[in-house]
C-alpha cells in the first residue's frame, strides 16, 4: 500500500518477517485504520471546546490549545505552499525546547510530512549524516542554531526556513505564517503510516533510524502514563530531556496533550530553573535523568516543591542512593523506567503502589518481558540474562536489515540490556550488554559497582568501565568525581577500595581508580562510558 507520494520511509521498512510480534490485547490499544495522530493530541481539544485551556507555558509566554492549533495550521500551509512539501517528505526540526518547536512538530505531521527531531547540540557532521541517511529534504530551524545546519552540504536538503524560538523578533517562518489561514485539513494518513523517525544515540558512522507509526505515538500514551502517572487535565508537566529525544517527546508533549494537561518548557533546564518552575508554576509531574535528580536533591530544600506528585527518571538506571536521598528530602518516590528509541518510550517501570527500591519495576500495560540466555531460553529467577520485550510498539529500523536481525529475535525486541527478574516478577538492571565486565571469570555489572561507590560519603559521581588486562581478562576501573576535588590523592583511592571490600563482594572492587572533575555525558544526561574505556 502506498502511504505517501514520497514513499522513501515505507520502502525501507524491514520486511514483515523481521519485525517484532505486536500485541494489542486491550480495547484501549485498538486504533482506526484512518488516523492522523495530531487530531487526537491537538485538534480534538478545539472541537471539544477547550481551545482556551493552557497548552504550553514557559517563563515568558503562555499558549492556549487554540493558539497552538492555529500556529500549527499556519506552519502546515507554509510547508505545502512555500516549501513545496510532498506527503512523505522528511522534515528536520532543529531547536531547543520551546513552543515553536511543538507547533512545527504538529505542523509537519498535519501536512503529511515525517518528523526527524534533533538535539540542539548536534554539529554539522552529525546533522549531515542524518540528512544523508533519511534523505531529508526540508528543515525548520531556530535562527539561533542555523550556523551548523547551513554548513551541511547535501543534495537532499533543499529547503530550510528559520523561526524565532524566543518569539521576540520573528524570522522568515513567522512572516510567512502571518499570510496564512488558521485552519487546515490534516493529511489523511493511515494508522500504520510513518510519522516520526528517531535516530538512536550515536549519530556517527552509519546511525540507526527508528520508524514510528501514527498509531505508535498514541499507543505509548495509553501505556506508561496510564500505568504510572494517571494524568488529569489539571496536571502540569515539565522536565529536562530535549524533545528530540523520545523520552522528552513523550513526557513533555505527547502525554500532557493526550490527557488535556499542559506542559512547561525550559530551553536550558538547569537544576535551579527546574526547581524554580516547579515552585512558581505549581508543576505536578517532572521528567529528568538520574544525574539531574542527584543535582536537584542537593538544592531542593531552598524551594517549595509541594505541588509535585509524580517524579520520573529514565535515560539510564536510577541508583538506589539517588532515589533514597530524594525520598528523604521530599517524601516523593522517583518512578524509574526503562525505554528505548526503538520502542518509542518506557516499557518497564515502577508506579506508586508497586515499588521495590533499586528495581526498575514491572512491565507497563501493553508490554511483556522475559530474561533469556544466548540461545533464547528463559533463565531461572534472579539469573542475569538478556532483556527481551514485546507489546504494542517495536523496533522498525529503516534500511538496516542486519541491525534489525540483531534487535529482533523470534518476535521479541532485545534491548541490549542485562537484567534479572526476582521471585515477585520485578526486573532489576544489571548492566548494558556492552558494560558487563568479566574479570577472572566473574561477571561484574558496571552499574552494580557504581551503586556501591555512590554510598561513599566522598563520592559525588562515578562511572565504571572494564580495562583489558592480560591476567584477569578485564579490570574494574572507576572514574570518580569527589564531593571536594581538593581531597583527591592516592591514599583516598586506597581508602575507597578498602571501604568497598567491606561493603560489597570483594571481587567487584575497583582495582583502578581515576579521580576526575567531570564525567563525559550526552545532552540527555547519560554518562558516556565508551569515552572512558
Amino acid at each position: 500500500m502506498k502511504h505517501y507520494i514520497d514513499n522513501f520511509a515505507h520502502d525501507h521498512l524491514p520486511p514483515a518477517e523481521l519485525q517484532p510480534e505486536y500485541i494489542y490485547d486491550h480495547a484501549d490499544f485498538q486504533m482506526p485504520s484512518d488516523l492522523n495522530c495530531v487530531d487526537k493530541l491537538l485538534d480534538r481539544h478545539i472541537r471539544e471546546g477547550n481551545g482556551d485551556s493552557t497548552a504550553i507555558r514557559t517563563f515568558d509566554v503562555k499558549w492556549s490549545f487554540g493558539a497552538l492549533f492555529e500556529k500549527s495550521n499556519q506552519i502546515a500551509h507554509v510547508l505545502i505552499d512555500d516549501m513545496k512539501l510532498v506527503p512523505g517528505n522528511r522534515v528536520l526540526i532543529r531547536s531547543a525546547n520551546n513552543p515553536m518547536y511543538v507547533a512545527c512538530w504538529f505542523a509537519i505531521i498535519k501536512a503529511g510530512g515525517i518528523v526527524v527531531a534533533t538535539m540542539p547540540l548536534l554539529r554539522e557532521k552529525e546533522l549531515s549524516t542524518m540528512v544523508e541517511c533519511a534523505e531529508i529534504s526540508h528543515a525548520l530551524c531556530d535562527f539561533r542554531l542555523l550556523d551548523e545546519l547551513q554548513n551541511v552540504k547535501s543534495d537532499f536538503l533543499k529547503n530550510t526556513i528559520a523561526f524565532d524560538g524566543t518569539e521576540q523578533t520573528g524570522s522568515e517562518l513567522e512572516k510567512l505564517m502571518a499570510t496564512k489561514p488558521v485552519t487546515f485539513d490534516n493529511y489523511k494518513s493511515k494508522s500504520d503510516s510513518i510519522c516520526l523517525i528517531g535516530f538512536t544515540s550515536g549519530t556517527t558512522g552509519n546511525p540507526k533510524m527508528t520508524a514510528h507509526y501514527h498509531k505508535d505515538v498514541l499507543l505509548v500514551c495509553e501505556a506508561f502514563p496510564k500505568y504510572a502517572l494517571q494524568p488529569t487535565p489539571n496536571d502540569i508537566f515539565t522536565g529536562s530531556p530535549p524533545l528530540g529525544f523520545t523520552f522528552g517527546l513523550g513526557g513533555l508533549v505527547l502525554f500532557p496533550f493526550y490527557y488535556g494537561a499542559s506542559t512547561f518548557l525550559i530551553e536550558k533546564p538547569s537544576p535551579e530553573l527546574l526547581l524554580q518552575a516547579i515552585q512558581d508554576f505549581k508543576i505536578t509531574i517532572c521528567f529528568t535523568a538520574p544525574t539531574a535528580w542527584r543535582l536537584i536533591t542537593a538544592k531542593v530544600s531552598d524551594f517549595d516543591v509541594s505541588s509535585l506528585r509524580r517524579c520520573v527518571s529514565a535515560g539510564e538506571t536510577l541508583p538506589a542512593k539517588i532515589w533514597q536521598d530524594w525520598y528523604d528530602a521530599t517524601g516523593l518516590k522517583i518512578i524509574d523506567g526503562i525505554g528505548s528509541t526503538e520502542m518509542l518510550h518506557i516499557f518497564i517501570s515502577s508506579e506508586e503502589n508497586n515499588f521495590k527500591v533499586g528495581s526498575t519495576g514491572l512491565p507497563v500495560r501493553g508490554y511483556e518481558a522475559r530474561i533469556i540466555d544466548d540461545q533464547g531460553n528463559q533463565v531461572p529467577t534472579n539469573t542475569p540474562g538478556r532483556l527481551a520485550v514485546r507489546g504494542i510498539t517495536g523496533c522498525k529500523y529503516l534500511n538496516r536489515e542486519e541491525k534489525q536481525r540483531e534487535y529482533v529475535e523470534n518476535g521479541w525486541n532485545l534491548t541490549g540490556d542485562i537484567f534479572k527478574k526476582d521471585e515477585d516478577g520485578y526486573y532489576w538492571f544489571v548492566a548494558r550488554g556492552d558494560d558487563m565486565i568479566i574479570s577472572s571469570g566473574y561477571n561484574i555489572g558496571a552499574i552494580e559497582v557504581e551503586s556501591v561507590l555512590l554510598l561513599h560519603p566522598e563520592v559525588a559521581e562515578c562511572a565504571v568501565v572494564g580495562l583489558p588486562d592480560s591476567e584477569r581478562g578485564m579490570l574494574v576501573c572507576a572514574h570518580i568525581v569527589l564531593q571536594n576535588h581538593e581531597k583527591c590523592c592516592p591514599e583516598l583511592g586506597v581508602e575507597i577500595q578498602d571501604w568497598f571490600k567491606k561493603n560489597a563482594a570483594p571481587y567487584k572492587y575497583p582495582r583502578v581508580i581515576n579521580f576526575t572533575q567531570t564525567l563525559p555525558k550526552t545532552e540527555t544526561g547519560k554518562i558516556q562510558r565508551f569515552r572512558l574505556k
